[in-house]
Parts: structure tokens; sequence; C-alpha cells
């Protein structure tokens, strides 16, 4: 199945900058896969709290990660600088659809791209929810239309 061409910096609309560690190496001296998911988490989670007001102890509507994949162009190692690029593809009333790519140092093209689905629910009821207001204030100025 042929790989379509990685995106551009400039197709995403909010940043965040990881630091890899050397932990995050594996046997072949690149970062492992498994923690390619962990930036994606790391970028939504600089949106939401940080953007967004979402307190990940207190706020009675909380999101629960319900699809993740990801498509890898090329290996990022450490002390590779990440900059990881989110836009939100689609939204509803209470989901959402994270579009992550990860830029290694300085390169203009992703060195791996991905999505994250994410269901917001009633912390108490565990049952799905609307967006909160402010947080869908946020993801609607990174969303691409």
């Amino acid at each position: 199945m042929p790989s379509s061409a990685p995106s551009l910096r400039a197709d995403y609309r909010f940043y965040s900058t990881i630091q890899t560690r050397w932990f995050d190496n594996d046997v072949y001296g690149h970062v492992n896969n498994t923690v390619y998911y962990s930036y994606f988490d790391t970028v939504i989670a600089h949106l939401l709290i940080h953007e967004g007001g979402l307190d990940p102890r207190q706020s009675e509507i909380i999101g629960y990660a319900v699809e993740t994949g990801c498509r890898f162009h090329r290996p990022i190692s450490f002390p590779d600088l990440v900059h990881a690029g989110l836009r939100v593809g689609r939204m509803g009333k209470s989901s959402v659809r994270y579009e992550i790519a990860l830029f290694c140092n300085d390169e203009k093209n992703a060195s791996a791209e991905g999505h994250f689905v994410h269901v917001f629910v009633d912390r108490t009821s565990q049952r799905p929810a609307s967006i909160p207001d402010r947080i869908r204030s946020v993801l609607e100025r990174v969303q691409i239309f």
C-alpha cells in the first residue's frame, strides 16, 4: 500500500515542543513506536489544559480516548526536539478528532502523523456529554474546514 507524502508544518494550527528523553529510545536507537502516542497525548493535554481550562482532576466533563492511529515516515531519536502540531479534523456534540504531526528538530516534513479521538463524558455518570464551551471555542480555533 503506497504511503502518502508527509504533512508540512504549515498544515497545523497549534504547536507544543517536546524534548525527547534517552529513555524514549529503543534497542534500535530511535524513539519506540509506543512513545509517539504519548507525544500525541501531550500536545492534546497541553491544548485542553492550558488553552481550554480543563482540570483533569476536578472538571465535571473529561475526554476519554476511544481511537488512535499513527503513520510513521522517518525515525525520531534522542536528543531530537519534537514539535507536535495539532489541528481538529472533525468535531461533534461530544467528540473530537485531533490530527497530530510530529516534526523533528527544524525539519519541514512530518516524521509521523496520527489521529486521536476523544469522547467527552460526565465524570460521574461516564455518559457522553457536550464539549464544554471554553474547550469548544479553543477547538474551533484549530479546526480545519
